[in-house]
């Protein structure tokens, strides 16, 4: 998901060794960074596992050491958010709502700092990352504002007796962070199951875990102590969470291998999931779709420009219609051209970097596998030449054409910026073509045609269809996946009642 997307149209309507000074990289001065500790109960403490070294994806730096949670420390994170679930649960609901939106004005007041850390742990250019801070508040402040709209039902049985459900919140839940939104994560995504009484224990990634971080800082004293802690850890601290008997939910983005391992660990407490996992995503544009208002919807709906093409909603295979095919292709060329490669610091960079050396060389890998594969490199393919960028893991915009299904680029998620594009002539071919594939998270249609479209859209097998359209997430619409892209629905109200549980009261009269 690209929450800069969510931005664009919300618009449109003492610690571990860590930097001590600001510092300056091509653009403004950079704060310092937040503590690096584990934040359990309210308060500040080292973690018990060997610390983890974070690294400036830009410059290929170091930043600093970060704690890193042992399974004892998650032990004592259940242990503080359990304490504090009954407090929190009864918490009248418009309080709860008072709270929260408190919460989402602290993050507005710290735009810039917050902005400047997502930029320095992710990669992604400064540019996009002040508008995503401030949808990170919105989505806060819609959580809010729903916080009395978790309602029952009451069913007639005779006249002495009825029968009502009430919605309850689950207890302690757990959300498992992908690196590529992490402020989104940690505070949007931590909302929805405090807005109905839940206490909250937010795995960050150990790539991008720093305004995770950040944000317990800027919330310590709205919460009680326990109902909101952030564990930064390894891959070893998400299965003690995941395997941990008091923990009532887990929720994860991921890729679909995370998925499966927490489903395969999960299964030992019979945990509550929801998983938003990868994508594979197609745009299909029909004959009579507009080239211009095309190309630069799959320009938009690569994410190039927010995360260098790391989201799982990237429309990263597109199928043209044999008609328009060269012409699409030629704009999406120009468009890229345009698209200035720099340091994220930099707020006239239009495109950032990767956010660890591992997805740079998977999505160098992946050029090559491209190339030898019998695909024609369009644009990019490599690195940038620029020297003040050799040091960081830059790579180019890269698009391949005369694609097929059979190629990996086609059929494996690169989690980086690489397109792939397709040709087709057959509407039901281009359908079964679509579908042929394990994902099922989003696609795109481009039709002039009222029925085509609707056609196509009850069709493809993805839980979010744009139609004239890419990349655009709207407050209050539910996203998530299908098939091995997971499931549940978030951003929207569906969001809240997955962190919620019916209960049926029977009554009967005896007077």
């Amino acid at each position: 998901m690209s929450a800069v997307n969510m931005a664009a149209a919300f618009l449109r309507k003492s610690c571990a060794r860590q930097i001590s000074k600001p510092t300056t990289m091509n653009g403004p001065a950079h704060p310092a960074l937040p503590k690096l500790k584990l934040y359990i109960g309210g308060l500040w403490r080292e973690g018990r596992g060997a610390s983890l070294t974070l690294i400036e994806p830009a410059t290929g730096e170091k930043l600093g050491e970060i704690a890193n949670a042992s399974s004892d420390d998650v032990d004592d994170a259940v242990a503080a958010a359990q304490a504090a679930y009954p407090g929190w649960r009864d918490t009248p609901a418009l309080e709860r709502a008072a709270i929260l939106k408190r919460a989402a004005q602290r993050l507005r007041d710290n735009v810039a700092e917050l902005a400047l850390l997502e930029t320095r742990n992710t990669g992604n250019p400064i540019a996009v990352m002040e508008p995503e801070v401030g949808a990170c508040a919105d989505f806060v402040d819609f959580f809010a504002g729903l916080t009395t709209e978790m309602k029952g039902t009451t069913i007639p049985i005779s006249s002495r007796a009825f029968s009502m459900t009430v919605r309850e919140p689950l207890g302690v839940v757990a959300r498992i962070c992908a690196f590529n939104h992490p402020l989104l994560y940690a505070t949007a995504k931590a909302a929805s199951a405090l807005a109905v009484g839940n206490t909250v224990i937010i795995k960050p990634s150990d790539l991008t875990p720093l305004t995770a971080l950040k944000a317990a800082e800027l919330w310590s004293d709205l919460f009680p102590p326990g109902a909101y802690n952030v564990l930064p850890g390894d891959l070893a601290t998400g299965r003690a969470l995941v395997e941990h008997a008091g923990v009532a939910k887990i929720s994860l983005i991921g890729s679909p291998a995370a998925g499966r391992a927490v489903m395969q660990a999960a299964g030992a407490t019979l945990k509550k999931l929801t998983l938003e996992l990868g994508g594979k995503n197609a745009l299909i544009a029909c004959a009579d779709a507009n080239p211009a208002a095309v190309a630069e919807a799959i320009v938009r709906g690569m994410n190039f420009r927010s995360v260098t093409g790391q989201s799982c909603g990237s429309t990263s295979r597109v199928y043209l219609h044999e008609s328009i095919h060269d012409d699409v292709v030629a704009r999406i060329t120009t468009l890229i051209r345009k698209l200035r490669i720099g340091q994220p610091t930099d707020s006239t960079t239009d495109v950032g970097c990767l956010s660890s050396e591992a997805q740079f060389k998977k999505s160098l890998d992946y050029i090559e596998i491209g190339k030898r594969e019998g695909a024609r490199l369009v644009i990019g393919g490599g690195r940038p030449a620029a020297a003040e960028l050799a040091r960081g893991y830059f790579v180019e915009p890269t698009v391949f054409s005369d694609v097929t299904e059979e190629m990996r680029i086609a059929s494996e998620e690169i989690f980086g910026p690489v397109l792939s594009v397709l040709r087709w002539s057959n509407e039901e071919n281009v359908i079964a073509r679509t579908n042929a594939t394990p994902f099922g998270l989003t696609a795109s249609i481009f039709t002039r045609d009222f029925d085509r479209a609707h056609s196509f859209a009850s069709k493809l097998q993805a839980g979010y269809v744009w139609i004239n359209d890419s990349a655009a997430h709207n407050l209050g619409v539910p996203f998530g996946g299908s098939k091995q892209s997971g499931f549940g629905r978030e951003e929207s109200i569906e969001e809240m009642f997955e962190f919620t549980q019916s209960k049926t009261i029977n009554v009967r009269l005896i007077s």
